[in-house]
């Protein structure tokens, strides 16, 4: 059978290097927010609240794109199950690049009142439902074109992205806020890395549109029209329904790590312990910049060793180190918060993270994985995600300004991955032919 996508050995680098990439923006995009939210959005969106009020506002914000990703993975999911992965990955960029600009032109609550903060929701919906559709389309693209015994090291770049844009959104928000001042990022220099995110969009579609669609796809899928009369959600549920709830189970040590170490602590250690916030967002291009690194050495290690046993290792870290954690902030010692960012990022998060392309994207059969998979994962980001910094703003506030609530939090949802990850059991499918031949 003939392909038009050009070379099979090009096949497995060009679709890493495409899902890589959009996840980069993607995740710029979607972090941006987080940060930008926990310095500026209170006093931008939300000046009539106190001080803690305005903070919890400004982080239910951020959740609220949680929220619209399980909606976007399961449009982006039907429609990538049904006519191609590619197309679907150039729609998410497109849709969230859009949704981010408009954010950096948003007027304040001073300009035109509650319509302000409605807006901004909104707009953070949009961006949820776009990069809802992301991860499961980066995902297949990447599993699926991959040489059979490196999937997971050939996926990798989807999680890698996430650090790179990690590294980006708070590079930038990092460079400006000393280089403008204080006051003039808080007044208009904050809409500058938002606008940047037209630039990067506009790149990231460039190098998608060169991407060819996976050949698991145009063989089990688009060739046989006639296995796709149901809706792909409903045979993903129907068939596998256990693996649409691990999903869920086994992200909790991934969301709640990172999302505690790069959003909730940038506020909670600045307003509690003393911490610099610039201090804090270096601590968020370090674990980034090392994130490059270890996610794709995990990924290999995962290929030659074994997927449960480094997700195993990466959440039972993960559960180990939430108190130490805190103890760090505590001490006020930068060097022991460093190391402990390290780990619980670095180490526990970056070994989770680094096996879930091809673990969770071979629960289901091909001609609704992208359903199935992407709406587990996105269920599980809103679910354990989306709303981490709230809660855990809101567990200091119930331990009266004590942390131990929130080390509970982190540490128990990483015992609850590691206890779900003991029940999975090697998949019974063999690789699909078209795997063979890249």
């Amino acid at each position: 059978m003939t392909h038009a996508a050009g070379p099979a050995t090009t096949r497995p680098g060009r679709a890493a290097a495409g899902s890589l990439v959009g996840a980069v923006v993607e995740w710029y995009d979607f972090l941006l927010y987080g940060i930008v939210a926990a310095i500026v959005f209170d006093e931008a969106f939300f000046p009539e609240f106190s001080p803690v009020a305005g903070t919890l506002a400004a982080f239910a914000t951020f959740g609220i794109g949680f929220v619209c990703r399980p909606l976007g993975g399961l449009f982006f999911g039907h429609f990538g199950d049904r006519i191609g992965r590619k197309r679907m990955l150039v729609w998410t960029v497109a849709i969230m690049g859009g949704a981010t600009a408009l954010i950096g032109l948003l007027p304040t609550y001073g300009s035109i009142g509650w319509l302000a903060p409605l807006l901004l929701v909104l707009l953070r919906a949009v961006q949820g439902f776009a990069v809802g559709g992301e991860w499961g389309g980066a995902a297949l693209m990447a599993v699926e074109s991959a040489p059979p015994k490196l999937k997971a090291f050939y996926s990798s770049g989807v999680q890698v992205g996430y650090s790179v844009g990690l590294i980006l959104a708070t590079g930038v928000v990092a460079l400006l806020e000393p280089v403008l001042g204080d006051e003039a990022f808080r007044t208009w220099g904050w809409r500058l890395p938002f606008l940047l995110s037209i630039v990067f969009v506009a790149v990231a579609l460039w190098i998608r549109s060169g991407v060819p669609e996976t050949r698991v796809f145009t063989d089990e899928v688009e060739e046989q029209p006639s296995r796709k009369r149901r809706l792909p959600v409903v045979r993903a549920l129907r068939e596998h329904p256990g693996a649409f709830f691990r999903i869920i189970g086994m992200r909790l040590a991934e969301l709640l790590s990172m999302y505690i170490v790069t959003t909730f602590a940038l506020s909670y250690a600045t307003t509690e312990h003393g911490f610099d916030e610039g201090f804090m967002l270096t601590i968020g291009l370090l674990v980034g910049a090392l994130g490059i690194v270890t996610i794709p050495l995990f990924a290999w290690l995962s290929d030659r060793y074994g997927r449960k046993r480094v997700f195993l290792g990466g959440a039972v870290i993960g559960a180990l180190a939430a108190v130490p954690y805190f103890l760090a902030l505590e001490a006020g010692s930068e060097v022991l918060v460093v190391v402990a960012s390290v780990v619980l990022v670095n180490i526990a998060h970056d070994m989770v993270v680094s096996v879930q392309q091809p673990l969770f994207t071979e629960m289901f059969g091909a001609e609704y994985r992208y359903s199935g998979a992407g709406l587990g994962y996105q269920v599980a980001a809103a679910l354990g995600g989306g709303f981490t910094p709230f809660i855990a703003t809101a567990l200091v506030v119930l331990g009266g300004g004590r942390w131990y609530w929130v080390a509970a939090y982190l540490a128990v949802g990483c015992a609850v991955s590691a206890a779900v990850a003991l029940t999975l059991r090697a998949p019974a499918r063999t690789p699909h032919p078209a795997a063979e031949r890249v």
